[in-house]
């Protein structure tokens, strides 16, 4: 039995293994100096480990008791994230080791976190949530203050921690009283107590903070207030960690909870999904205005994007859960791009934040601000871009379910979203003459750009099959 159950979960113990050899070997080797080898093979474990389970992983199997689950949905999940980390970690080491921060715990924690995010999306029970969310959030807190002689990382890294703690707080409250009117901590027990026709009212508390809890950490609004000072204070490489990887596993666990657990009340919970949504769509619209550092532009993009990946799992269907996640996979896509432009953006050997100094930039590197356009229309939502396709589909989702004022709402944001999307394409093309902004050389950078900017414009014939791998995922979820 235990085999069976060892097998289950062999991806996350192949990786959870690495991670201890990894630090021990660093520690015995000289630390620092394997920094940048450990950097890309650490990437390269975690590419492996995917396509492993995208190409291996087939059916549905439980472990522990049922605490575990290794379906479609999870593996769709898994790979998002194991991908899209390996290929930050990829674009990080240039950044990091020009800038004093190559060392050896920042690869190690990265796949720590991951092997909780793994955990996340696999959760089948209210302890292995709570055991995944925090393998993930203990390792984030740390990198996120990695810059140890600059105040805003500290900053960053301590309120991440603080409001991180409270988050945890409620989702363990809510845990309780969960546990505490269904009797069990088993997903399938509390579906079935929550799908006898009476819902107690203790569970629906329970489920409100555990909603709220989880809602931090895809930093839906109101509990958006970290995001900004994390994404400006956190060296570069680890903000583009935090707007890939984690936001994907915080949804993925979002959609589990919500349909593994609470499939049967999923009127009650929509309209708080659908109120978060809408919430986020709009602060993350209007707030966004306002910001010259972009990177605290990018943060109020991820609170609008998160809200419209809710539409999906506001519907509660299998079509919402399938939008859901293709539009995160076209949201990493896309950040992972946007990120490699921003890793690149200096001046003197220092890196550069503020929007203005991209004035005029399409004159220098027609190439680079050509590619970056096509990302920046794609977050917007501009057709024929892929990231218009990726909205089409939640809205198609809420349609489904008559919401139709969801949709309308989500529109009207987006139409003032594009606002500084545009701005930074007004900034390089028709901006005033200024000072030459640099750009770094490293061709790991160039290649993500180019490439992400590339599938934004080829994946509108098919999106690569994207669709009908997320429909089979999300087939497993919502039955």
């Amino acid at each position: 039995m235990i085999q069976a159950d060892l097998n289950v979960i062999l991806p996350e113990i192949v990786i959870s293994v690495y991670a201890m050899l990894a630090l021990l070997g660093a520690v015995y080797t000289g630390k620092d100096r394997l920094s940048g080898a450990l950097t890309w093979l650490t990437a390269a474990v975690m590419a492996l480990v995917a396509m492993w389970i995208a190409l291996s992983g087939q059916g549905t199997n439980v472990a522990f008791g049922g605490m575990f689950h290794d379906d479609g949905f999870a593996r769709f999940a898994k790979v998002t994230i194991l991908l899209s980390g390996a290929v930050v970690l990829v674009m990080s080491q240039d950044y990091m080791a020009r800038r004093g921060l190559a060392r050896f715990e920042y690869p190690v924690l990265v796949a720590l976190a991951t092997v909780g995010m793994m955990v996340m999306v696999s959760a089948g029970d209210l302890i292995a949530l709570y055991m995944g969310l925090e393998l993930q959030s203990l390792a984030l807190y740390v990198i996120a203050a990695f810059r140890r002689d600059s105040v805003k990382s500290t900053e960053a890294g301590l309120k991440y921690f603080v409001l991180g703690a409270l988050s945890s707080g409620l989702l363990l409250y809510g845990a309780s009283l969960v546990y505490g009117f269904a009797g069990t901590t088993l997903f399938s027990g509390i579906i079935a107590t929550a799908g006898e026709g009476y819902t107690p009212l203790g569970l629906l508390f329970g489920l409100s903070f555990m909603v709220a809890g989880l809602a931090f950490k895809i930093s839906a609004v109101p509990f958006h207030m970290w995001t900004p000072d994390v994404y400006e204070g956190a060296p570069t490489p680890v903000t583009a960690f935090f707007a890939t990887a984690p936001k994907v596993a915080a949804m993925g666990l979002f959609a589990r909870v919500l349909h593994d657990a609470f499939g049967g009340v999923s009127h009650d919970w929509g309209q708080i999904i659908a109120m978060l949504s809408v919430l986020s769509m709009f602060l993350g619209a209007v707030a966004a205005i306002g910001q010259t550092n972009i990177k605290r532009l990018m943060a109020f993009s991820s609170i609008a994007h998160m809200g419209y990946a809710m539409i999906g799992l506001a519907a509660g269907t299998a079509l919402g859960v399938q939008s859901m996640l293709t539009y995160m996979a076209i949201y990493v896509t896309m950040n992972i791009g946007t990120f490699a432009f921003i890793l690149a953006m200096e001046k003197d050997g220092q890196p550069v934040t503020d929007i203005s100094a991209l004035n005029l930039y399409a004159k220098r590197e027609p190439a680079r601000a050509l590619a970056l356009l096509v990302l920046l229309f794609s977050l917007a939502g501009v057709p024929p871009m892929l990231g218009f396709f990726a909205k089409l589909g939640v809205w198609q989702a809420a349609l489904e379910v008559d919401m139709v004022w969801l949709v309308v709402a989500s529109a009207v944001a987006s139409a003032i979203g594009a606002f500084y999307y545009l701005r930074i394409v007004f900034f390089m093309y028709f901006g005033a003459e200024g000072e030459t902004l640099q750009t770094a050389r490293a061709p790991v950078l160039w290649v993500c750009l180019m490439g992400s900017a590339l599938v934004m414009v080829v994946g509108v014939v098919n999106m690569f099959g994207l669709g009908s791998v997320a429909a089979a995922a999300a087939a497993t979820l919502v039955n």
